[in-house]
């Protein structure tokens, strides 16, 4: 997709530095921008609390400025503005996450530790239930993340897997389970 007309103007009034075209650039892409902030962190199973999310959105709107927006000057039409601000984001978020010494400097936001801790605590029992009904690194995996609490990442070092293979693997070996809860026992 070109770049649109609405976005062209935009583009130019920032460049201009014309009365609030940055506010309205970040307007229209402040959803945008906080959606790939939000998916470059789950995508390193890295939880974000709202002071680092709106600190990550910051440096990527940081970084568009910077230089008399240099980043807006390097861009070429040959996509949509989104597009291109999509890629300027991520790379941005995904740097600032990797400068960060561990993921564990990230605040987790307290609210979603306890709703996480308690869905663990009441999936533990059915689990432990369930789990013999799995083999080798399927059982292996739902234990590692339901009953000893490990995130992807710490899957991931410990298996050799892909990280971006954990999600998956759990989401077939819970329909496994559900499947198998479903049927009856024989007794």
């Amino acid at each position: 997709m070109a770049l649109s007309d609405t976005d062209r103007i935009l583009l130019e009034k920032c460049l201009a530095r014309k009365p609030r075209a940055w506010e309205d650039f970040v307007d229209r892409f402040l959803g945008l921008i906080v959606h790939v902030t939000n998916h470059s962190a789950q995508a390193r199973s890295i939880r974000l609390s709202h002071q680092d999310r709106e600190d990550l959105c910051a440096d990527v709107f940081l970084a568009i400025v910077k230089d008399d927006f240099t980043v807006l000057r390097h861009f070429r039409g040959q996509s949509s503005l989104a597009t291109y601000l999509t890629v300027v984001a991520r790379r941005v978020v995904v740097r600032e996450l990797l400068s960060r010494k561990s993921a564990s400097r990230l605040a987790v936001a307290p609210a979603d530790e306890h709703h996480e801790v308690e869905r663990r605590l009441e999936d533990r029992e059915e689990v432990a239930r369930l789990l013999d009904e799995l083999e080798g690194s399927d059982a292996d995996v739902v234990r590692m993340y339901h009953l000893e609490g490990m995130s992807y990442q710490e899957i991931s070092a410990r298996t050799g897997m892909p990280e971006n293979s954990v999600g998956p693997l759990l989401s077939r070996a819970r329909q496994k389970l559900r499947q198998a809860g479903a049927e009856p026992s024989p007794s």
